[in-house]
């Protein structure tokens, strides 16, 4: 018995004394669904890796970006790990601002991530980050909503039948809305919708001379056709609904559709989670009538290491547990195979298990494959991007047009006023940067 206790004695000390040589790694994430379940799991990390703690900052996705930026940008070196998009990647990484991923170990299999992914993370053919989860657009809808209004989604839907369907479905007798969308200002936030709307109206952010274009008939055209479908078939304070507030309502039963990332397939589809879980089908991203330019975007949430980490060896080693194929047989045998991130690698899209637990699985790749950032809408452009434009310079101009737009969805200016003020604010802004002569 003293032997034993001798024993556990020693054992104790001895943990007491890893835990005192910890290094602790602070990282930086987004408060998305895949994030909160990756916390849950970390204890597998941290048992294989006794000499690494771990420390969350869990922020709104808009917090989470000015943050980081802020942070990376001034070599402040708070974190060690940043969750961040394909967006900033290579033009942070150009910068000199992340470090290059190439000893994540001999089982991590970098040749397994998609190459769309994969390319959007690398520059010079470098990995600067390794993707958490991948995502393009989709349509979500509830089949018993529409099969009540006498109307059957179509296999390539138009904006034409979503505007006539939502208005249908919208009960507001019963707190059921025909449509949720992003109304919550950010560059990625609200114009990640809204700008994959204006792609498949057929309008671009800028043309082949950097001039904007926001007083161009396209834009008019789509942002209207917004408005007024928020107003009649949307919920109430849409203006301050992102990704999440949608995905609850949804989720709640108050949506009827909802065109959003790919990745909310899981989430909408788990009966532990969503009220409305078997009524619940997946399609394209809708069109604007002829065009058949479906506005699908590209994204990714992605894990790197910042230059300015003290911590790089324990910061990659956790990157390479939560980024590897490992973890995802982790995610499947804790929580099923359908809420495993998506849109990462090409071996989860030839699993059987997986292509028969998530009904999503085929639209989501279908929709990843489609999406070509080099030609985001129908005109010639000088940028690349789906739901964004990739120059540094967007950040801000995005998240200022966000806010005109939102303002709009607010009722408190109107569709008129805000290209205006879009249009004269990012010439100004492009102007200054030396984009336009």
């Amino acid at each position: 018995m003293k032997a034993k206790t001798l024993a556990l004695s020693a054992c104790s000390l001895l943990a007491m004394m890893m835990a005192a040589k910890a290094e602790t790694l602070t990282i930086a994430t987004v408060n998305n669904g895949d994030m909160i379940r990756m916390q849950k799991l970390t204890d597998d990390f941290t048992s294989k890796n006794p000499d690494i703690q771990l420390q969350w900052v869990t922020l709104e996705e808009n917090v989470l970006r000015e943050r980081v930026t802020t942070d990376i940008a001034t070599k402040g070196g708070q974190y060690d790990v940043l969750t961040i998009g394909n967006y900033e990647v290579p033009i942070w990484a150009k910068q000199g601002w992340l470090l290059e991923l190439n000893d994540l170990g001999s089982n991590y299999e970098v040749d397994d991530l998609l190459p769309a992914i994969r390319g959007g993370l690398s520059v010079d053919d470098k990995l600067y980050a390794a993707p958490f989860y991948g995502e393009s657009a989709m349509t979500i809808y509830r089949t018993d909503l529409l099969e009540k209004a006498g109307m059957k989604m179509p296999e390539e839907p138009t904006w034409e039948f979503i505007g006539e369907a939502a208005r249908k479905i919208t009960d507001r007798a019963t707190g059921v809305n025909g449509i949720c969308l992003r109304g919550k200002a950010g560059w990625g936030e609200n114009m990640a919708f809204i700008t994959a709307l204006a792609n498949s109206f057929g309008a671009r952010w800028f043309d082949e001379q950097w001039k904007p274009q926001f007083d161009q008939p396209e834009w008019k055209e789509a942002l209207q056709f917004y408005v007024d479908l928020m107003k009649d078939a949307g919920p109430q304070g849409a203006s301050a609904n992102g990704f999440n507030e949608n995905l609850t309502l949804f989720q709640q039963g108050k949506c009827g559709m909802w065109m959003d990332a790919t990745s909310a397939g899981s989430f909408v589809s788990n009966p532990k989670d969503s009220t409305v879980a078997d009524k619940v089908a997946y399609t394209v991203f809708p069109s604007k009538g002829e065009l058949k330019n479906h506005g699908n975007w590209l994204w990714s949430w992605n894990l790197a290491v910042p230059a300015s980490s003290q911590k790089a060896d324990a910061a990659k080693k956790f990157i390479s547990w939560a980024t590897d194929k490992a973890y995802t047989e982790l995610v499947a045998s804790k929580e099923g195979w359908a809420n495993v991130p998506p849109g990462t690698r090409t071996s989860l899209y030839k699993n059987d298990e997986y292509l028969k637990a998530a009904a999503f699985a085929s639209t989501t790749l279908a929709a990843m494959d489609a999406a070509d950032i080099t030609k985001p809408t129908v005109k010639p452009v000088p940028y690349t991007g789906g739901q964004f434009v990739a120059i540094p310079e967007f950040q801000g101009i995005g998240t200022t047009v966000g806010q005109l737009f939102s303002a709009v969805i607010a009722g408190q200016s109107t569709v008129d006023d805000a290209l205006a003020q879009a249009q004269s604010i990012t010439t100004r802004e492009m102007t200054r940067a030396g984009y336009i002569k």
